[in-house]
């Protein structure tokens, strides 16, 4: 059998963070789960005050808590990427600090409902602005002196739970609960052990959760993040179904009961697994190994009641269900409609394009097992949990599946594709690329093949290139190079350095290849980093903004990004965004699109995105001369100046929504890869052949 243990949990990683910052003193993590999620609640942390050091596979994480309410303004929108947990639990937080603050995040997060938390938290006394759509990100949240909360939960929810559950701790008032069902307790847990007097009653199918007293400072934390059983699901399902061999022996699996309703499911589906529950929970949460064998699965039907304890679970369960013998039938999981995409939707379309036979329900799913070899393309909708679903399925010999989105798993299991390859028995095994953390330069793929497509946005200043870029490379599960963060990143290390800026000029390409500024495979990104260190909050520092632009025109600097870009390039499956990509960096790149906006639109972006009022004080006439200014160097640069390439297509943003915006030039990228000859019938020409 071979033995695998899997990343930290993701839910006890993001509270850890949280409660760390919060405690008195030092806390230490063990284990902590290092995916994109996380990383996003530790950039927030950092913009609030708290000294978060990079999040490191393997390492023990020390972090010295600011206290209940010694969070300061942030200088900036707090980012939470594409995290809801992050987004509705640091609502929670903030709820009850002195401050100010704008939650945002990635196109994705923009769509889910926060309500179900800014409508309690308004009743203990948070204000809130929507700056777009009511209820959703970006919000403005201003916290300060809370009131008691007595409130009825409309669904068994650990997000809504945990962030009215920290509003009464940063608020130091009490909070009485009352859910339909029991979802996951981690939060109520670790704030006991933080010292916290709270309890939790069943009554009645309900669970009745009180937080009576929350004490003027939190203990500090000493806790070990178990495995996460939701990421376990994916090498366990891949054993039962007889695509490891003899099987999978999993370490360190956390075991709270509230989070393995997957297991009794299981066991009615006939599933061969047995559980060895470790001598003593780890910080507080039972943990222990999962033994999967091979299976002859039978279908089942799951009844709501148990979707609060398998919420995660659903995507990898209809695989198992779709493999079964006999009817699986699915309901009360209306909820994964609004999680990182409708996964409801997203699981019935991509079955049924595999050949299975589904039938989507308003809730829930109903699936006929199959043993026909599977074959297609899948859809991930950027959703790491759809994309890791189909490539257990892709990993089972006889089927041939692709999956468009392969880097999204890197927001809960970095090193998924890696785990699939090893785990995996040769009959069954694919070709993956490696997605862990390492330099830009690939390593040897497994079989050679050609490099999926670039594509090129590039445009003036304040276009929206950079947020319309990362969303295309989201959605077609590309990397996103963002030129601006290089720059950045080389401003970071020449300020570091010591070295005074009248001085910059006078830099060779050497001197500059001689600070440790290197891109590092992330997800749907590339990390910036100096050394060791992740830059994250450093890169957009007023230190940084003030030097950004002259580093910029060093002579030296063209020379020493072109190759940095080129070689991100090189592996392909690419959006980028910068002044000259379509024309200089890429120019045989397969789309191109030079991006435009009416100038005084794209001040009013500007300062949105700076986190100021486009309609104060003359504010917009100011912006749109500034950049009127840099529009005439940009394009008047000796070296590689602002020019539209001659193949590509022009896309005036001026009246579209980011939405409208981006739908446009995902078809004019379709357009275009299917014009140059794209590979097969899909856009994503280097994913592999079985399960990527």
């Amino acid at each position: 059998m071979t033995e695998l243990k899997v990343p930290g949990d993701k839910s006890i990683s993001h509270r850890a963070l949280l409660l760390a910052a919060l405690a008195d003193g030092e806390s230490r993590i063990r284990g902590i789960l290092t995916g994109e999620d996380p990383r996003a609640t530790a950039s927030i942390l950092r913009e609030l005050g708290v000294r978060v050091p990079p999040l490191v596979a393997d390492a023990e994480l020390r972090i010295t808590g600011v206290g209940v309410r010694g969070l300061r303004a942030p200088g900036r929108m707090l980012d939470c990427a594409n995290s809801g947990t992050t987004a509705r639990l640091m609502l929670g937080v903030l709820a009850g600090q002195a401050l100010e603050a704008t939650l945002t995040g990635d196109e994705s997060l923009r769509r889910r409902p926060m309500r179900r938390v800014t409508d309690p938290l308004s009743r203990m006394g948070a204000r809130f602005e929507p700056l777009a759509a009511p209820g959703r990100l970006p919000l403005r949240i201003t916290g300060g002196a809370l009131r008691t909360l007595d409130h009825r939960l409309p669904v068994a929810s650990a997000q809504v739970k945990s962030a009215l559950l920290l509003a009464g701790v940063t608020g130091g008032v009490s909070v009485r609960l009352i859910e339909p069902g029991f979802s996951r307790d981690h939060t109520e847990r670790m704030l006991a052990a933080a010292g916290c007097v709270l309890t939790a009653t069943p009554e009645g199918g309900a669970n009745r959760v009180r937080l009576t007293a929350a004490p003027a400072a939190l203990d500090a934390l000493d806790i070990v993040v178990p495995g996460d059983f939701s990421s376990a699901a994916f090498p366990l399902a891949l054993a039962l179904l007889g695509g490891a061999g003899e099987g999978v022996v999993l370490r360190g699996i956390g075991l709270n009961p509230t989070r393995t309703g997957l297991l009794p499911v299981l066991e009615r589906m006939n599933a061969r697994i047995e559980v060895e529950t470790g001598s003593a929970p780890e910080g507080g949460e039972p943990a222990g190994d999962l033994i999967v064998q091979p299976s002859d699965l039978t279908g089942t039907e799951v009844q709501p009641e148990e979707i609060p304890g398998l919420i995660d679970e659903v995507p990898i369960l209809a695989v198992l269900a779709a493999r079964a013998r006999g009817t699986t039938r699915i309901t009360g999981a209306e909820e994964l409609r609004v999680k990182e995409s409708d996964r409801l939707g997203a699981l019935a379309a991509n079955l049924t394009n595999l050949g299975v036979e589904v039938e989507e329900l308003p809730d829930g799913l109903v699936i006929e097992g199959t043993n026909r070899s599977l074959a297609g393309p899948v859809e991930a909708r950027g959703d790491h949990r759809i994309a890791m679903a189909f490539g257990v399925l892709g990993a089972l010999a006889g089927n041939a599946i692709t999956v468009d989105a392969p880097a999204a798993v890197d927001v809960s299991y970095p090193g998924f594709w890696e785990m699939l390859e090893r785990a995996s028995t040769p009959a069954g095994r694919p070709s993956v690329p490696d997605s862990s953390e390492k330099d830009v330069e690939p390593a040897r793929p497994v079989r050679e093949r050609k490099r999926g497509p670039v594509i090129v946005i590039d445009g003036p200043a304040g276009s929206g290139k950079s947020t319309t870029a990362r969303e295309v490379a989201r959605r077609l599960g590309f990397r996103h190079l963002d030129s601006g963060a290089l720059y950045r990143a080389l401003t970071c290390a020449l300020l570091e350095s010591g070295q005074p800026p009248d001085s910059w000029p006078a830099l060779t390409e050497s001197d500059l290849n001689a600070h440790p500024v290197r891109m590092v495979a992330a997800g749907t990104a590339f990390r910036m980093m100096l050394g060791t260190r992740t830059l994250s909050a450093e890169l957009r520092s007023p230190e940084v903004d003030a030097h950004v632009s002259a580093v910029a025109r060093l002579p030296a600097v063209r020379g020493w990004l072109l190759d940095r870009q080129r070689q991100a390039g090189r592996k392909g499956s690419l959006v980028g965004d910068g002044r000259d990509l379509g024309t200089v960096v890429f120019p045989d790149a397969e789309a191109k699109i030079f991006l435009v906006a009416d100038v005084a639109e794209r001040a009013r972006r500007r300062l949105l995105e700076k986190g100021r009022e486009p309609d104060s004080g003359g504010a917009v006439t100011a912006e749109a001369a500034r950049l009127r200014a840099r529009d005439r160097i940009d394009a008047t640069r000796g070296t590689a100046p602002l020019r539209k390439a001659a193949d590509a297509f022009e896309v005036d943003g001026t009246r579209l929504s980011f939405e409208e915006q981006v739908d446009t030039i995902l078809g004019v990228v379709r357009a275009r890869i299917g014009d140059r000859g794209r590979q097969g019938s899909d856009l994503r020409a280097n994913a592999p052949t079985t399960r990527e």
